[in-house]
């Protein structure tokens, strides 16, 4: 009896330690796909979702860096830092070169259709320019962090400075200006003893055409104490192939060599808003380069605005397909130095 109790009992542990039948594992597999399907796509979709929220933010990063570059130099072509509305240039053959022809136009646009004097030519390679794309050549007089004259020495051209801080070195292209008049010159020689001399002489490997700095060039004139000198900007913007496959906003300098600015700049749109010098009314709309006839800074119809239109694209693919984020920003920049009516 003993014996029939003990087989019964091991066939009640046997039936209740059985496992799950086929159709139990089959819906708690499915069951588990659900599940699991459920969490991928959960994390694909937060993982898309920050993808396109970092791409969003790169775009916008890299808007603002090429406005606020690009901007602040059109808003301030044609100036100097003391105001004065007459510039001399007394630099050698200054029509030869893009970066010291001043007389020929502060400001030059070009179109898609347009060359731009041999730099960044349309192509393919890194730094080339991108077909379809505008460009614009600035020069400015130095808005920014001027050093103060204390004396002018024509006599030996020589213009001693308040600090020798300057940052200027031997070579630079420099702004000299007071209330009356500015020049472009370049500086020949920067010394500490005395403090923040520099000079710009002419003869040998100067650029410079004359010591008379007046207006006009050759005209003689001694720059007054609390004038300034700064340094020159030259530059030309525009919207080349990158390193990495993509499209930057690229800015060249006098030395030829294409600076990558703002990444992501697939394409960049220019239109002018230009004056009539005599009789002070503005043209009814913006026009593209191409229609301005004449960018010489005594030209009857000079630009006193500028309407950047720039697209931006990500680097990386989003959503179905991978298609890399869009936006189109448009911005307005009104001349500060234009001449009045």
């Amino acid at each position: 009896m003993r014996h029939v109790n003990k087989m019964r009992g091991l066939g009640a542990a046997r039936q209740h330690a059985r496992g799950f039948s086929l159709i139990e594992l089959m819906v708690a597999l499915v069951l588990g796909l659900v599940i699991v399907g459920g969490v991928v796509s959960l994390f694909v979709n937060n993982q898309q979702a920050a993808r396109t929220n970092e791409g969003l933010g790169r775009l916008q990063e890299n808007a603002r860096t090429a406005f606020e570059l690009l901007a602040r130099e059109i808003r301030q072509v044609g100036g100097n830092p003391c105001g004065a509305v007459t510039t001399t240039n007394a630099l050698i053959n200054p029509a030869a070169n893009w970066w010291s022809n001043w007389d020929g136009g502060v400001l030059r646009g070009f179109d898609e259709t347009q060359d731009t004097l041999g730099m960044a030519p349309f192509g393919a390679g890194v730094g080339q320019r991108v077909a379809g794309t505008h460009a614009l050549i600035v020069l400015s007089g130095g808005m920014f962090n001027g050093s103060i004259i204390t004396n002018h020495t024509p006599a030996n051209q020589t213009i001693t400075l308040n600090s020798t801080g300057h940052g200027l070195v031997a070579n630079d292209l420099a702004v000299v200006c007071d209330g009356e008049s500015a020049a472009l010159v370049q500086l020949t020689a920067v010394t500490t003893t005395p403090a923040g001399t520099v000079r710009h002489q002419v003869g040998g490997t100067s650029l410079n055409s004359t010591v008379d700095i007046g207006f006009p060039a050759g005209t003689p004139k001694t720059f007054q104490p609390n004038g300034l000198v700064t340094r020159y900007t030259a530059s030309f913007w525009y919207v080349g192939n990158n390193p990495r496959g993509g499209r930057s906003l690229y800015r060249m300098g006098r030395n030829g060599v294409g600076e990558e600015i703002a990444d992501g700049v697939s394409n960049m749109q220019v239109g002018y808003l230009t004056r009539n010098q005599g009789n002070g009314n503005l043209a009814n709309d913006w026009v593209t380069a191409s229609a301005v006839t004449d960018w010489t800074n005594a030209a009857t119809n000079l630009p006193v605005a500028v309407r950047l239109t720039l697209t931006l694209s990500s680097a990386d693919g989003v959503g179905v397909g991978q298609v890399p984020l869009q936006r189109q920003v448009f911005h307005v920049i009104n001349l500060r130095n234009r001449p009045a009516p």
